[in-house]
């Protein structure tokens, strides 16, 4: 059951991006190289792929929502498992695990076609 619009996804897909970015320093791990740069390189490339997403909050229609959301998808793992893969989970990682499962369950419960039609760019 699809229960979010891809209108409000690309809000939060924004949101999502600035909270990683942000997150080292609202949750107070900054000083720790690995558990600081993973959230922080993740969310401008949410922010860069969302950019160029084909739905309401896209500002350059070059990539599905299809593969939007499976690139969220991806984010939320890699997110929710780097403290593990990157040897920094006896610092933190409840911030990199909790963020990750909400961008895979946004990834998971958003309609995967916007509501109106996809707006292409026009070349004059």
């Amino acid at each position: 059951m699809k229960l979010i619009s891809t209108r409000i996804h690309g809000t939060f897909d924004y949101l999502f991006a600035l909270t990683m970015i942000v997150s080292p320093w609202l949750f107070g791990f900054a000083r720790y190289d690995s558990a600081m740069w993973v959230p922080i390189l993740l969310g401008l490339f949410v922010i860069i792929y969302s950019f160029f997403t084909d739905y309401e909050r896209g500002v350059i229609p070059d990539i599905c929502v299809k593969t939007n959301l499976c690139l969220d998808g991806l984010a939320g793992v890699f997110l929710a498992v780097s403290p593990w893969l990157f040897g920094f989970a006896n610092i933190v990682y409840v911030p990199h695990l909790i963020v990750g499962l909400a961008g895979m369950a946004a990834a998971l419960l958003t309609v995967k076609e916007p509501a109106a039609p996809p707006r292409r760019a026009t070349v004059e």
